[in-house]
Order: structure tokens, then C-alpha cells, then sequence
């Protein structure tokens, strides 16, 4: 896949959906009134604000196109930064042996869009997607909107047409003795709590082969998602890998 020449106008992104401010309306309208004062290549979703910056994304006309053809929420579109993070990494482990993981595909969107993004449904590698699915009190990790004994079935038909997807339910890491690949080029983890994201990377890490990527969706959020940072530096640490961590509040190691 080429991708396209930049254009020389550099794109602004504006789209005022983000997470815990008292009065909502109150900060858009403020970053709003800042995003005019400032140099070209705005961004604001997402919890992130940002200028002068390419917006690399909005140039990429390939991820546009996979990206705006998966939005479901306005989730979906505020954080199309996290998504290219996952679609650039996406593209680097596609050439290397190994399949691809997602823990935590909830509706399926993310998986769906790094899928169209190289190839569809001639995507070359086989793509598990583990998650539950379902909600219940007992849980340490919060609800989302879709969680509920429907959504399992939505997403099965979401990928009807591409077989090499793995859509599977279960709980980590119990979930991977009888469903999992030996080898992964690519894992995201997205499980929005620290045990069951510990668990993950216990039963998969050492699977990842040199030069593949892991990404921690919630690694550099506060909040609820601090103590998955918290328990994952150490984890990191002890096998002499550091996370980086990112404005977009993911994390990425490179497996050596």
C-alpha cells in the first residue's frame, strides 16, 4: 500500500467529545476560542489538545477511508489518533510472522478498522479478538454503552465475511489455553483494569516475536486507568523493557 503525498494545507481536527471535565461545554468553548490563536494543525478530542501538527492521519487517505467507514459512536471519531496508533503498528507487524491480538474488542471497531486499513478482506493474518462481552457488578473494570447478551452476536456478524478473524469469548487468561496462536506480531490491550491486563501479558508476551508491538490502550490515562500503569512499569521493568508513553494516553513496547 503507498501511501498518498501529504498535501501541503495542513488539517485541523475539532471534534469536542473527551472525558472528565466538570463542565464540558465550558472547556470546548475555551479550547475552541484557543484553537483560533494558534498555528495550523490544531487537534482537539479525546482529551488532547494539540497544535502545530501535521495530523498525519487526515493525510493518510487509506485509514480516512477505514476509519470513517467503522465509526459507531462519537467515541469511535474523537479518537482517531489512538486509532492510527494502532493502524501504524498495525502496518509495521503485518510484515513480520506472527498473528495478531486484540484483548478487549469490545464492538469491534478497532479490530474492524486496522483490518480494512491493510487489505480487508484480503487482510494476510489470522486476528484474535478476545472480550466477554457481557457486564455484571462484580466486575473490577467499568460497563461500556454496547456490554450486554446481544453484543457477542453483533460482532460475529460484523466479520461474517472475514474469515480470518477470531472472534472469542472467554476470560483471560483461562480463555487462551484452548483458543490462542503461538506466535503474535501484533497485541493490543484494552481490558480497563490492571489485573486481567497482567494476566494478558504473562500468558502472551513471551509469544511476541522480535520487533513486534504491544500497545496498552490506557497505560499513560490517570484517573480509574492509573493503577494499570502503576502495576504494568514493574512488570516491564523486571524484564528490562520501558513503556513509552503517549499523549493520546496509550503506551507501546517493541519486543526485541
Amino acid at each position: 500500500m503507498l501511501r498518498p503525498p501529504a498535501i501541503n494545507r495542513v488539517k485541523a481536527f475539532f471534534y469536542p467529545v473527551f472525558w472528565g471535565a466538570r463542565n464540558p461545554d465550558a472547556v470546548a468553548a475555551h479550547i475552541r476560542a484557543a484553537a483560533d490563536d494558534v498555528e495550523p494543525g490544531s487537534h482537539f478530542a479525546d482529551n488532547f489538545f494539540t497544535w502545530a501538527r501535521n495530523n498525519s492521519m487526515l493525510d493518510d487517505e487509506e485509514f480516512v477511508k477505514a476509519w470513517e467507514g467503522n465509526v459507531e459512536s462519537n467515541a469511535d471519531t474523537a479518537i482517531v489518533w489512538r486509532r492510527y496508533i494502532l493502524a501504524c503498528a498495525a502496518y509495521h507487524c503485518v510484515q513480520l510472522d506472527g498473528d495478531f491480538v486484540e484483548c478487549g474488542a469490545y464492538t469491534g471497531v478497532g479490530v474492524k478498522t486496522v483490518v480494512d486499513y491493510l487489505g480487508g478482506e484480503q487482510f494476510p493474518k489470522t486476528f484474535w479478538a478476545y472480550d466477554l462481552f457481557e457486564h455484571d457488578e462484580g466486575m473490577l473494570h467499568h460497563a461500556m454503552p454496547e456490554h450486554g447478551p446481544t453484543l457477542e452476536a453483533t460482532v460475529r456478524k460484523k466479520f461474517g465475511n472475514y474469515p480470518q478473524v477470531k472472534i472469542v469469548k472467554g476470560t483471560i487468561p483461562e480463555v487462551f489455553r484452548e483458543h490462542s496462536p503461538d506466535t503474535i506480531a501484533y497485541l493490543h490491550i484494552d481490558l480497563n483494569q490492571a489485573p486481567a491486563e497482567i494476566a494478558a501479558l504473562e500468558a502472551l508476551f513471551d509469544r511476541i516475536v522480535p520487533g513486534g508491538i504491544v500497545i496498552l490502550d490506557d497505560y499513560e490515562w490517570a484517573g480509574v486507568y492509573r493503577s494499570q500503569k502503576i502495576a504494568e512499569d514493574p512488570w516491564f521493568e523486571a524484564r528490562q523493557y520501558r513503556v513509552f508513553p503517549l499523549p493520546t494516553g496509550q503506551g507501546i513496547v517493541i519486543k526485541r
